[in-house]
């Protein structure tokens, strides 16, 4: 076998294509689209290797469009979670052998074919599925999982080079990252395919076995992922995509004596049932699983007095509405100067009122619509009650319809009391909440950011003076662990913005980051001695 100390291809941001008018990138997408809406997919579970096929499917329809039929994916059961981790557990020893470059090629290739061969292929899965429009989805789809795929194969190459000093006479000491022993469960949202795509794959490539689970809002495009991981070469059963509920999936997986860890992005309260059933069963288990979650946000944006006021408004309704709200890091409390909150109100509304709604295969539509029924009624209950509540206001939108898709209008609540509700739970949807503040009430504003959420993961400070922004971003120092001075509180980017946030936000392991990775392996320390003792006694013996 070869050898040689491997130099990767240097990593950079993916470029993200604008598709306007008359570009030949928008044409390729928009053909995508209609060649993707024109046929019902099947889509199949693959399990070591082989397309698994039930007697039970289910439908998937576009979010802005639910009475047009994508296709059926195949259900699964608890027997196929165990034929899943049968299959990891089969390729774990071909996998964890194989020399590490090889792994990396595996996954270059992939970032390789997911921005050329695939691109508008995941776009368009991701917009018809996800409900995203034409730039939310080349951000995800496109660029952030190429991204995620080329800079964590540069980590890992900086993990394996990390060693021991190398000065001690007569020993040499070396430390090797081993696999973790036994399989882990990936576990992913609905909201971007690069995490559904990175989850498992960041994972697979330390040497690692996955059973990967998507949302099924998001299976529509988890299928196309898989194609990419299958024609870069991925071998069979490293990666085991199933379909299964949420109970079927942790009866199997979590009383697994082989169960190695956990990679989560979804829900707070999810993730600690998760984290407590892991808990309850760690008498099971050969060693001590990793858990890792990125979860729950109730990010914010806070204003100074200084704050530049189209700064703050652009920061606002960016923030707020991309994604119809549907970013974990989504601005959805804004803490205002009442000095700027008429200017900023008038602002905002002009904005919003300038938005197109719509479905994702016009690509004027600004706002799209949510993921689901079950996430459009809860949504709008909150708008609801805020309508008929005295100590709110819906100021901005409120309107709401799901006759044709789930469409919500960006809307602004004003709360009168800074413990309404909406300043403090996770609502996941187009709505914002703002309170406004007396501007000398500067200090206990930062108090009320801090302690108003249980969440810690992202958060933006828009101001022009510097003393203010340095108050800010000590005084809010764990109150984000992505934190913005004059910008939106989303849009992290690979290898720039490592993201995570701690508290109910999750365990900040920082995806995209060698943080993340190195939580797939347990290293192993060696120390060889060339001219070992012979003899017992030390000197002071003597």
């Amino acid at each position: 076998m070869l050898k040689g100390f491997f130099n990767v291809p240097a990593p950079s941001n993916e470029p993200v294509y604008s598709y306007a008018p008359g570009t030949k990138e928008r044409t390729l997408l928009e053909e995508a689209i209609q060649a993707a809406r024109a046929q019902e997919a099947d889509i199949p579970m693959y399990i070591g290797g082989q397309e698994i096929r039930t007697d039970k499917r289910s439908k998937i329809t576009p979010p802005h469009d639910h009475q047009h039929v994508l296709g059926y994916y195949h259900q699964g059961t608890t027997a196929h979670v165990e034929q899943a981790i049968d299959a990891s557990l089969a390729a774990k020893a071909n996998w964890e052998n194989l020399p590490w470059e090889q792994r990396a090629a595996i996954f270059l290739k992939a970032a390789e074919l997911a921005s050329t061969k695939y691109r508008y292929a995941l776009n368009a899965a991701t917009m018809l599925g996800q409900s995203k429009n034409p730039y939310q989805a080349e951000i995800d789809s496109a660029c952030e999982f190429t991204d995620f795929l080329r800079f964590n194969v540069t980590y890992m190459s900086e993990i394996y080079a990390q060693q021991p000093p190398a000065n001690s006479k007569g020993v040499w000491n070396r430390v090797e990252q081993r696999p973790l022993e036994g399989f882990v469960f990936a576990l992913t949202p609905f909201n971007f395919t690069a995490i559904a795509g990175n989850l498992p794959s960041c994972v697979a490539m330390m040497g690692n076995v996955v059973v990967w689970k998507p949302s099924n809002a998001q299976i529509y495009s988890a299928n196309v992922l898989m194609k990419v991981f299958q024609e870069a070469g991925l071998p069979d059963g490293v990666i085991n995509l199933v379909y299964v509920s949420g109970p079927d999936a942790g009866d199997v997986i979590f009383k697994h004596p082989d169960f190695a860890g956990i990679h989560f992005t979804g829900s707070t309260g999810v993730f600690q049932n998760i984290w407590k059933s892991i808990g309850e069963n760690i008498h099971r288990y050969k060693t001590y699983p990793r858990i890792v979650g990125e979860t729950g946000g109730k990010d914010f944006i806070l204003a100074h007095p200084s704050a530049d006021i189209a700064v703050l408004n652009t920061a606002l309704v960016r923030g707020a509405f991309e994604y119809q709200g549907q970013k974990c890091s989504a601005a959805s409390r804004a803490y205002i100067p009442v000095s700027l909150w008429g200017d900023l109100r008038a602002r905002m509304e002009k904005d919003i009122q300038s938005f197109k709604i719509g479905g994702t295969e016009d690509f004027g539509n600004f706002i799209n619509a949510v993921i689901d029924e079950k996430a459009f009624d809860k949504i709008t209950s909150y708008i609801d009650r805020a309508k008929n509540n005295a100590d709110a206001e819906v100021v901005i939108g409120g309107d709401y319809d799901k006759s044709k898709g789930y469409f919500i209008h960006p809307t602004v609540i004003l709360a009168k009391t800074p413990d309404y509700e909406t300043l403090s739970e996770e609502l996941f949807g187009p709505v914002l909440t703002v309170y406004v503040y007396e501007d000398e009430k500067w200090a206990e504003t930062l108090e009320l950011v801090d302690k108003t959420s249980i969440y810690a993961l992202t958060g933006s400070i828009i101001a022009q003076d510097r003393y203010a922004i340095q108050e800010a971003t000590h005084a809010l120092r764990n109150a984000a662990g992505n934190f913005y001075i004059n910008d939106k509180c989303t849009g992290a980017v690979v290898g720039q913005q490592p993201f995570g946030g701690a508290r109910g936000s999750g365990t900040n392991d920082k995806a995209g980051s060698m943080i993340n990775l190195l939580r797939w392996v347990s290293p192993r320390t060696i120390k060889e001695t060339f001219n070992p003792d012979t003899d017992y006694r030390y000197p002071f013996l003597g």
